[in-house]
């Protein structure tokens, strides 16, 4: 760069040079040394500063890098150098000033002749008309290159270090925006969103915290709406890939063919329709994580393409000849049994074991004891602030009966309930008939007796507590006595 500056014979040639640089730099702090380093440079300076607007006050200016200037000496200089950046800012152009002894405009400035100062110039930046800061710079030895000739140069500089500050800080306001955004996600993916303290969730959790960093493929099982998406998040963003993307696909509903062009991508003409090359969605989770759920329904023809992409680690998109290497982490589910599915010929053997390194098991709503209550006072806060409404929270009976219900849609279906409660519900604790909640028997759909019901609960709730008679009791709030009566009435072993 020294070149051009030196000896500024053909300045189109130096402003793209110096743009070319400026411009490579997001670092704010970096790119406004740089600047301070080439305008001194370009006129022969010896010293400077760069003013900036403060954000909180954009009218206040305050000094962010300064070149061969002690932060000390700075007041000293302040009557004199404020002045010249008064006069350029307001002006709009480079000001300068080539004998600042002699300079009407600035006589009144004893720091003149304390500094030493010999020349000065101000470079005002600005964006249209939106000003944000200034360049300073002054000599104590010779004149240097501060000529009227240079003022056309200096102006053009000036433009193009505002652009690259501009830049620079829209690049770190992103940065910013960013980390803020990541971190949002990861918060909501985080364990603390998994709800539930029931040794059935704690066991999931200490599984996915023992494969957090490893790259072994990951399957997860469970009945639909059990939360298996959120433990695929969780996998990802407490791991060392949460920088790295997380690519989630429902493959169930999916076409073969809109399935296989989703997850490797195509080139340009390779079907009708395809009207550019596209990125699968192996490519777009490069690093990170792609997350598959209900695998289980992959044709025969995906079944193998997946196959090739675990075993080789590579994929190659629809109408396409080049190989493409992929690092990606895949975690699947599904609702279905893989193993009644490999035996009745619907799902290839060896891709079941190249998927099943590790599994995670999702224990249904009804095998997760009072994670009900915590979960339904989750969802009752949550969908009650959407709703601009205030409850109390549940009546006695509502939680009785959302302990007793067998939850078929799961965590899914316990949030819509809520959901539909809190829009329809009319007093201040929510009731039974807000949840709308049809006890029946699972046998034959019809409904149950107390005698029944009471059996029912009961079972349920010692099956939670591992028939740990004790806690069962506790948590059914009746003595050990009345519960070891009842279940050798009912013939239930203990």
């Amino acid at each position: 760069m020294s070149e051009e500056l030196n000896e500024i014979a053909d300045p189109l040639y130096a402003l793209s040079s110096i743009s070319e640089t400026i411009n490579t730099l997001y670092e704010i702090d970096e790119l406004l040394a740089r600047i301070l380093a080439i305008a001194l440079k370009t006129v022969n300076a010896e010293r400077g500063f760069i003013l900036m607007s403060s954000e909180d006050d954009p009218s206040q200016l305050s000094v962010r890098v300064a070149h061969n200037i002690d932060s000390k000496a700075i007041p000293a200089m302040a009557t004199f150098s404020r002045s010249v950046v008064d006069a350029a800012i307001a002006a709009g152009e480079t000001l300068i000033s080539y004998n600042p002894i002699d300079d009407s405009r600035f006589q009144t400035s004893m720091s003149i002749v304390d500094q030493k100062i010999v020349a000065a110039a101000c470079l005002p930046l600005r964006i249209k008309t939106r000003r944000f800061g200034a360049i300073y710079i002054d000599s104590t030895e010779t004149r240097g290159k501060f000529r009227p000739e240079i003022e056309p140069f200096l102006n053009a500089f000036a433009h193009q270090a505002a652009i690259a500050i501009e830049n620079a800080q829209m690049y770190d306001r992103l940065r910013v925006e960013n980390r803020r955004l990541r971190k949002a996600v990861a918060d909501a993916n985080d364990f603390s969103g998994i709800i539930g303290k029931s040794k059935a969730l704690r066991q999931v959790q200490e599984t996915v915290r023992s494969v957090l960093d490893t790259d072994a493929t990951v399957l997860i099982l469970g009945e639909s709406g059990t939360g298996k998406e959120l433990i695929a998040r969780a996998l990802h963003y407490n791991s060392q890939k949460a920088e790295k993307p997380f690519i989630a696909l429902f493959c169930g509903s999916l076409p073969e063919s809109l399935l296989e062009s989703e997850l490797f991508g195509h080139k340009q003409g390779a079907f009708t329709g395809a009207l550019h090359d596209k990125k699968g969605l192996f490519e777009e989770a490069q690093g990170g994580t792609i997350f598959l759920d209900e695998i289980g329904d992959i044709s025969p023809k995906i079944q193998a393409l997946l196959l090739r992409v675990l075993q080789e680690r590579e994929i190659r998109r629809i109408g396409e000849s080049q190989i493409r290497k992929i690092d990606v982490r895949v975690v699947t589910a599904t609702n279905k049994d893989l193993q009644e599915e490999v035996k009745a010929g619907r799902f290839r053997e060896d891709l079941y074991y190249r998927l099943n390194v590790i599994s995670i098991h999702m224990p249904p709503l009804r095998e997760r004891g009072h994670d009900v209550i915590l979960l339904a006072q989750h969802f009752l806060d949550r969908f009650a602030q959407k709703a601009n409404r205030q409850f109390l929270g549940f009546s006695q009976e509502a939680l009785d009966s959302m302990l007793a219900y067998d939850w078929p849609g799961n965590v899914r279906e316990l949030e819509n309930t809520i959901e539909r409660a809190v829009l329809l519900a009319k007093r201040d604790y929510l009731q039974p008939d807000d949840l709308r909640l049809d006890h029946v028997d699972r046998a034959n759909g019809t409904p149950m007796t107390l005698r029944d019901f009471e059996r029912h609960f009961v079972e349920k709730i010692l099956h939670q507590n591992d028939g740990n008679v004790t806690e069962t009791a506790k948590v059914l709030d009746v003595s050990r006595r009345w519960l070891h009566y009842r279940l050798k009435e009912w013939q239930i072993e203990f």
